[in-house]
Parts: C-alpha cells; sequence; structure tokens
C-alpha cells in the first residue's frame, strides 16, 4: 500500500532532500493480497547463467532466463543490469533485489541479487512471490474502469450515489463529505481525502497480526482533516484512504466482495497464476518468496543503521484496495501487457486512465492518472506504470509505449529509494 507510517505530514522540518526522500517514501506505497489460486505452476527448462561473488558479506547471485513466443528458452542476459543490482545490495542494508524484464518482443528475463534470507544466506528465488503493496491501485483502477464501461458507474459520479451516508467525517475530519467527492478525484488523488493511516501511527509492528475491515480503515481516516477541498484547483494528494473507499465502491457496486471482484475481472480474465489477493487471516506469502526486511527505530523513530527486524509475516488488511496484493515480477509485467493490448480496458478507457495531473513531491517528470503513474524516463521515453512500499518490500513497475515492461523489487522498503528508481529507469531504457 502506500507508505505512510502514520498520520500527517512526517517530513516537516526536514532538510529538503531528506524531505524529498521521505515524500517519496511516503507516497510511493504500502502492503499486500484471494482465494487460494492453482498452485505456482512448474516453469519449463529454461536456460539459466548464474554468478555468485561476496560483497559485504553476503552472497550476491544472479540468474536470467528468457522465454519467446515461440516457447523456446534463450538466455538474454544483460550484464550491466546485473552489475546494478549487484551494486544495490551491496552494503546489506538491502537485502534482495528481484528484477523481471519482459522484451519487446516478448522474451522474459528474471533477474536476482543478494540473499533470500539473511539468517540462512539462501538464494533469492527467481520471481519470487513479493508483496506489491500500491501497485494493487492499478488494479482498483481497472476495476472501477470496467463497471464504468459497463454503465454500472460514472466517473463523476459522487461517493454518495453509490454509498449514501457513508462518507462523513467527524471531528477533525468534519469538512469530508461523500457529496462533494467523485469516483474520479478518488482515482487521481484530488479528493482532499486524508492522506496518512491513523491505525499505523506507531507502525507496524503493534498491528502486525491484526486484521482490518475496510470499513473501520474508512472510519479512521474519517476523523482526520482533508487537505483540501475536492478538486480545488485540480490540487494533488495521494490518499490511500481515497482508494480503501474505492474498494467499498467496487464492492458495493458489483455486488461481490472486493477480493472477488479483482480476481475474477483482472487475474482469472488474463491468466495471472501467480498474483492474488490474500483472504481474510492470511498472513504468508506463497513460496517461493524471499524475506522482507525493516530497520529498528530508536525512541524518537530514526531508523537504527546496521539492523534489520523479519516482517515478512503480517496481515495486510491494513492496505486494503490500496495495497494488499501479492504477486510475482513477471506476473505484473503480464499485467501491464494486458492492460496495453486492451484485454482489460478498451482504447479509449485506457487513454482516460492516462490523462494525469501534476504531482507534488514526486520525481520530475512524474505525473499521475487514474491509477497510473507517467514516468518521463531520462532516456525521453514515456512510461506507465506504479511504485509500492509495503513494510520489507519496496516495488516499482512500469510498461514502455512499444510494450517493454520491468518490475523490481527490494526486500527492504525504507533504504535506496532513489537509487533503486534510478536503476529502473536504466532497465526501462535498456535495449535487450
Amino acid at each position: 500500500m502506500v507508505r505512510s507510517r502514520g498520520g500527517g505530514n512526517t517530513c516537516a522540518g526536514q532538510p529538503q532532500s531528506s524531505k524529498e526522500e521521505c515524500l517519496l517514501s511516503n507516497d510511493l506505497s504500502r502492503p499486500a493480497g484471494t482465494r487460494p489460486s492453482p498452485a505456482r505452476r512448474r516453469r519449463g527448462v529454461v536456460a539459466a547463467a548464474m554468478a555468485a561473488v561476496t560483497i559485504a558479506g553476503l552472497a550476491v547471485s544472479g540468474v536470467a532466463s528468457a522465454t519467446a513466443p515461440d516457447g523456446k528458452s534463450r538466455p538474454v542476459h544483460d550484464k550491466e543490469l546485473q552489475a546494478g543490482l549487484e551494486e544495490l545490495v551491496s552494503d546489506g542494508s538491502l537485502p534482495g533485489m528481484l528484477m523481471s524484464v519482459r522484451s519487446r518482443d516478448g522474451r522474459v528475463t528474471d533477474y536476482t541479487a543478494g540473499v533470500g534470507d539473511i539468517r540462512t544466506k539462501s538464494k533469492v528465488p527467481k520471481d519470487g512471490y513479493v508483496r506489491i503493496a500500491s501497485i494493487t491501485k492499478m488494479f482498483t483502477a481497472v476495476a472501477i474502469l470496467q463497471l464504468v464501461d459497463e454503465g454500472e458507474l460514472a466517473l463523476d459520479d459522487t461517493v454518495e450515489k453509490v454509498l449514501p451516508g457513508v462518507v462523513r467525517g467527524t471531528g477533525d475530519g468534519a469538512a469530508i463529505d461523500g457529496r462533494t467527492i467523485t469516483i474520479r478525484q478518488l482515482l487521481n488523488h484530488t479528493s482532499g481525502m486524508p492522506t496518512g493511516v491513523p491505525l499505523m501511527s506507531q507502525g507496524i509492528l503493534p498491528i502486525k497480526d491484526r486484521y482490518f475491515d475496510a470499513r473501520e480503515l474508512l472510519d479512521s481516516s474519517l476523523t482526520q482533516a482533508p487537505t483540501f477541498a475536492p478538486g480545488q484547483d485540480r490540487v494533488w494528494d495521494y490518499s490511500n484512504a481515497g482508494y480503501v473507499l474505492l474498494g467499498l465502491v467496487a464492492q458495493k457496486v458489483a455486488g461481490r466482495p472486493f477480493a472477488e471482484v479483482v480476481t475474477d475481472r483482472i487475474i482469472n480474465r488474463i491468466g495471472l497464476t501467480e498474483t492474488y489477493y490474500p483472504g481474510q487471516g492470511d498472513r504468508e506469502i506463497r513460496a517461493p518468496h524471499p524475506r522482507g526486511y525493516m530497520m529498528p527505530k530508536d525512541a524518537n523513530g530514526k531508523p537504527i543503521d546496521g539492523e534489520l527486524i523479519d516482517i515478512t509475516r503480517f496481515d495486510p488488511s491494513i492496505a486494503g484496495a490500496a495495497g494488499q496484493m501479492i504477486a510475482t515480477p513477471s506476473d505484473v509485467n503480464k499485467f501491464l501487457v494486458a492492460l496495453q493490448d486492451g484485454r482489460l480496458l478498451k482504447p479509449n478507457r485506457l487513454a482516460e486512465m492516462r490523462q494525469t495531473v501534476a504531482t507534488s513531491g514526486w520525481p520530475d517528470g512524474w505525473r499521475y492518472g487514474l491509477g497510473t503513474i507517467e514516468m518521463k524516463l531520462s532516456c525521453g521515453i514515456t512510461a506507465y506504470g506504479h511504485g509500492g512500499d509495503a513494510d520489507g518490500f519496496q516495488t516499482r513497475t512500469a510498461i514502455t509505449p512499444d510494450g517493454r515492461a520491468v518490475t523490481v523489487a527490494g526486500t527492504n522498503d525504507e533504504v535506496r529509494q532513489y537509487e533503486v528508481l534510478a536503476f529502473f529507469d536504466k532497465a526501462l531504457c535498456a535495449a535487450k
């Protein structure tokens, strides 16, 4: 889901460089995933290249393979990208990295670096399951846009029309009113809904085993002051609460649980066998997966360098429709391809999804559409995707207009965000 340790702006008062990194971390995502899906498919014989070196006491390994449309496996290993992954894990603060690259002609190459478990020093599983956090927002947005296409909903409908009497703020949030908020504003974060997650004011550890109902998440947010009046001068502020609310909207309109809506309309429709929305009480991640880590904090909430806490297992319901899903990097790329080639949305609806508004506190050249981020890359290409930061995992995904898709994931969401973004940009711009 979106990275939001608590309510309010926790980045205020920091030096500009630190403030920008804090805002990026807060805005790009947080936690995780449906009924049991088929067992992880057995992969065909693949050509693989493996290398191991020792950096900062960690075994660093890289695996790459490619499967072409004709079903034949061919190595398509980019040594520069492998070296970039290995640099990201070199100091041990980011224990493991996974990446899947889908080339313009459909070949798939999977990479890993670092260790999957800092205790056992096991390898990072190639194309393992990770919490994709706010990448979930793309799935939520697609489900909403499909309902719009079917005439069940309109983007400029108010929340009140769908959920009468549900969105009424209290206390500091008294100005929040579903009669003044539209579905479109929720999708592109111009609704003014609060940015923080009050139930996470003390971080994930005190609530990691607690289950939260979506209505409980929404009601807690409705006690927080709105960031601005809905749609006011196209003001933008990233809101997890807005996407939790969108999950309730989709559920009400479809008449089915939100997890089922996403599973039936997206996951099953395009055959994503390694993507799921965790069911109630599911705190695990399907195997194989690397373990996820976070940094312990001192009494002032400042991360303690050199130490890591295993946070692989927790209840992701705190994220809801804003960030609860789990997937493998290659399956996320399949989703991007299906979205771009018209299997999930009609071309005119996809174009509307990519109509963007200006963002604040994010990298230059990034704008937000309806559940998708427009990214201006260093090579001059525009890509579309999303990012996600769950406790223990940071993920970034995007696809270029000519069909190159990249999903990268790291097993600590609190470190090296800008370096990961720079590497992600390089991977999207690469020729191979």
